[in-house]
């Protein structure tokens, strides 16, 4: 044990260490705050889908050699993100049928447009990394967790200030519209907050593992609790703690990152489903 200690007080010492875990625990936070509210509203997919379009975008990026390519990825994937979220009935794919054509599009393009035009002479490796968040979350840049923050920040205001609406529009639209409430204006929050989100994970766990970011930390609280405001906490505990501890085991034991975190939130959702049995019982 105390051989354990000593390795993970040397570990601290570096800094893309601490760099790590201070964008890992807040993209946990606000990941889990809005998590709930996909799960309650039907769209626990959506992250899958807006998450292979950041990856869709940012192979564009590559291949335009930007320097910073989140000028390009952040406001397309809230575009999308809109266009899922806000379409309403006007839209003749909807749903699942949307994010699926939509998600599979980007994908298969982003991987296409790496192949034939990238000049990296490890393609299939670029896009293993973007992919699955194998070392990025590892690699950041000062600038990278001071964008970060701001991001977070940003998440985690626009929750506490809406909070209430947001959980109006989250159990019933209908109703929500009769009080005089203006859903379409909080539809289109929540799809720009999600998409921050979506292209802040997308350095933590890569891009096809950030549902399980989103979805799993709130399925876990679900099963424990049945008050809005407790899963809420639960959901922003369980989410921290296990990223947190993801990244400790990535770091120490050398497995991917992003592929370690899911494997403990998976772990917690069983733990949780096999306690919320008995308290349920």
């Amino acid at each position: 044990m105390t051989h354990m200690l000593h390795t993970l007080m040397m570990y601290f010492q570096y800094p893309f260490v601490r760099r790590a875990l201070i964008v890992g625990v807040l993209i946990a936070l606000c990941a889990s705050l809005l998590g709930v509210t996909l799960v309650l509203k039907r769209f626990s997919f959506i992250g899958d889908g807006l998450s292979h379009v950041a990856f869709g975008i940012m192979c564009v990026a590559a291949i335009m050699h930007m320097t910073n390519d989140m000028l390009l990825i952040l406001p397309v994937t809230i575009i999308c993100a809109i266009l899922l979220l806000s379409g309403g009935s006007k839209v003749k794919i909807k749903g699942d049928a949307a994010i699926a054509m939509l998600s599979v599009s980007a994908l298969a393009i982003g991987y296409l447009l790496m192949n034939v035009f990238s000049a990296s002479a490890n393609v299939s490796g670029d896009v293993c990394t973007t992919l699955f968040g194998s070392t990025s979350i590892l690699t950041l840049t000062n600038g990278q967790v001071w964008l970060s923050v701001f991001l977070s920040i940003f998440v985690i205001a626009t929750y506490i200030v809406f909070y209430n609406k947001i959980f109006a529009v989250t159990f019933d639209e209908t109703f929500s519209k009769a009080t005089g409430l203006q859903v379409k204006k909080y539809n289109l929050l929540i799809a720009v907050v999600i998409a921050v989100i979506i292209v802040l994970a997308m350095k933590l766990v890569g891009s096809l593992l950030i549902s399980a970011l989103i979805i799993f930390p709130a399925l876990s609280a679900m099963r424990l609790y049945k008050n809005y405001r407790a899963v809420i906490i639960c959901s922003v505990i369980l989410s921290v703690i296990c990223t947190a501890f993801g990244i400790v085991v990535a770091v120490v034991a050398g497995t991917p990152v992003g592929s370690t975190i899911v494997a403990v939130d998976l772990a917690a959702f069983l733990l949780s489903y096999v306690i919320g049995g008995f308290r349920h019982a």
